[in-house]
């Protein structure tokens, strides 16, 4: 019993000066990949996906990235189809050490079997947990709305929807 505490104080006193490094700087790069899931608001309509996404930090605190997300849907009274979307992402981190906290929005373009091809915007936030001081585990939820062109924001944004998103990161 004693030595298996011993082992875990002796592995998470290990992790703490990698938890010290776990913070992003001005030119450090990131890669995600995760698994995301969506809904429409009667949760009768669900869509699974892969995310991938290559971020790089302006500064200590403002990252840009591209993501790309391809999906399968499970529509009622339909077959399964694929779909898409590509885009381009500005989030700004807080830095609690470990914990990374952000806030942003994307914008880009969905695509596929089942829907309109169009533009898409999406505020979003999430949290980055460091394991050490280069991988990471987050999770994000976004809130999308669709539109062809800039006359119809404000309509599409109530007809939205809940994405969330869990994945491991890497920086360096």
């Amino acid at each position: 019993m004693w030595r298996k505490m011993s082992c875990l104080v002796v592995s998470l006193g290990m992790l703490m000066p990698a938890a010290a490094m776990a913070q992003f700087d001005a030119g450090d790069w990131e890669l995600t990949l995760s698994g995301s899931g969506n809904s429409s608001n009667e949760f009768d309509n669900n869509v699974i996906g892969i995310d991938g996404s290559i971020g790089y930090f302006l500064t200590d605190n403002i990252e840009v990235a591209l993501r790309q997300g391809i999906d399968i849907a499970d529509v009622e009274d339909s077959d399964d189809n694929f779909g898409g979307s590509t885009r381009v992402a500005a989030d700004w981190h807080f830095d609690l050490d470990r914990f990374q906290p952000f806030v942003g929005a994307n914008i880009g373009y969905l695509y596929g079997d089942l829907v309109h091809d169009t533009f898409i915007a999406s505020p979003e936030g999430g949290l980055k947990w460091f394991a050490n001081s280069t991988t990471f585990i987050f999770g994000m939820v976004e809130y999308q709305f669709f539109f062809d062109d800039s006359d119809d924001v404000d309509d599409a944004f109530d007809d939205g929807q809940w994405v969330y998103t869990l994945g491991i990161g890497f920086k360096w």
